[in-house]
């Protein structure tokens, strides 16, 4: 699984962009070009996705979440491959929502 930090800083962005891949001179890759003149030409590719007004911030369970930012999370699952284990809400160590134990199989 995943870490995802910082989900609060989005809270109040009506529109979110998520990257979700490059092109390089139209085409798409798949790949991080060797050469940093084509590294310099990659254009990102990006989705739109709803964002959403309500406060995410100090939430401490998945219910306390609007439901615009469950949505974010479970695309970003589906575009890394991987379950979101933890997702923190604050800078506070506390505010965290442990959404599976990473530390087990």
């Amino acid at each position: 699984g995943i870490v995802l930090t910082k989900l609060d800083v989005l809270d109040g962005i009506e529109t979110l962009k998520i990257c979700t891949g490059y092109t390089l001179d139209g085409r798409p890759v798949d790949y991080l070009p060797a050469g940093l003149r084509d590294q310099a030409r990659l254009v990102p590719v990006y989705e739109d996705i709803e964002g959403w007004t309500d406060s995410t911030q100090g939430a401490r369970s998945w219910k306390d979440l609007p439901g615009a930012a469950v949505k974010y999370v479970r695309r970003i699952e589906e575009l890394v491959g991987a379950p979101v284990a933890l997702l923190s809400t604050s800078p506070q160590r506390d505010d965290i929502i442990m959404m599976r134990d990473p530390f087990q199989d």
